[in-house]
């Protein structure tokens, strides 16, 4: 059977044997090396199927440590992109940044201008790393009336992954926000980024 099919076939397994309770959220697995001696195939192989179940949110751990079996998170709906966080948060950055040509065209300032910066990790009622909320604005932070949210996705980076316990380059939604004054002027910008196994996008018209 060709190694690509064979690591497929083994993830399989091992989510079948997790689903069955065999290891439970939080247990630790066998090494890979121990993994590739129970199924009699290389390490290699055994990586590729830990890469697959850990972009499925299946298996959780950092590189050359034990794998554990990750707690599922519960899917949530996000209904208000521009509400209140309800649950515990953790502010990562406050460093001031120098507006790109992209965030210049949505605040609607020159290229270069000095921002205010904070970037938060936002917990869901567990305790685990739910959204990623980095925002910036000009001066000091001044109400808003309204927002326009535009919803793409992005591939997460080293760190965004790390965060939110997966695996570099896994897709996750990418919601920009721009909070507006009364007169349709932008006065905040933020990027929200949520795991696509985690949420579900319902928009209120």
């Amino acid at each position: 059977m060709p190694g690509g099919a064979l690591h497929r076939r083994i993830a399989a397994d091992i989510r079948r044997r997790i689903d069955a309770g065999e290891w439970l959220p939080g247990d630790r697995l066998p090494s890979r090396v121990g993994l590739g001696r129970e199924y009699g195939v290389h390490e290699q192989t055994i990586r590729l199927a830990v890469i697959r179940l850990r972009s499925d949110g299946i298996l959780e751990g950092e590189a050359r440590r034990r794998l554990t079996v990750a707690y599922r998170p519960a899917m949530r709906v996000l209904a208000d992109p521009d509400a209140p966080w309800p649950h515990g948060t953790e502010t990562t950055d406050t460093e001031p940044q120098r507006a790109t040509v992209e965030l210049a065209e949505r605040l609607g300032v020159p290229i270069g201008t000095l921002l205010q910066h904070e970037a938060v990790e936002c917990w869901d009622p567990g305790g685990h790393s739910a959204m990623l909320v980095t925002t910036w604005w000009q001066g000091r932070q001044r109400k808003h009336e309204s927002a326009v949210v535009e919803v793409n996705t992005v591939r997460l980076s080293s760190e965004q992954a790390h965060a939110l316990g997966l695996t570099v380059d896994t897709v996750a939604y990418l919601l920009v926000r721009t909070r507006l004054d009364g007169v349709g002027r932008p006065v905040e910008t933020a990027d929200l980024i949520l795991p696509m196994d985690r949420w579900v996008l319902r928009f209120l018209l």
